[in-house]
């Protein structure tokens, strides 16, 4: 999913303008995606003259610290190293299931690029 880096962004509306499914606009001098409304065709990032427009794969590392903080939220409920071990393993079942449902997703949408 597209982004836009805040700081970057100099509210110049380029974007909004060039958005097929008016999922871009600006707020306080600076762009904005609405996510449920984006189709991810990409004009957003092209268009942008100060790359303000992001990858999402930038975020993974924002991603993995949010996911190890909510770890940490929660080991705060089990009070012995037994428990907090299990949970542990639990999240550990739970991210190995996202990357499963992410995988045969990718698999699948490779079957669907094959039709076309």
């Amino acid at each position: 999913m597209p982004w836009v880096k805040q700081e970057m962004c100099t509210g110049c509306s380029i974007c909004v303008d060039e958005c097929p499914v008016d999922a871009m606009s600006v707020s306080d001098g600076k762009a904005s995606i609405d996510e449920k409304n984006c189709i991810r065709c990409g004009h957003c990032h092209d268009v942008c003259p100060e790359e303000a427009v992001r990858h999402d794969s930038e975020r993974i590392p924002e991603e993995i610290e949010a996911n190890l903080q909510w770890t940490r939220q929660l080991l705060q409920h089990f009070d012995t190293d037994e428990e907090k071990h299990g949970l542990i393993e639990r999240m550990k079942r739970y991210f190995a299931k996202e990357k499963k449902v992410a995988q045969q997703t990718i698999e699948r949408l490779d079957d669907l690029m094959s039709q076309f």
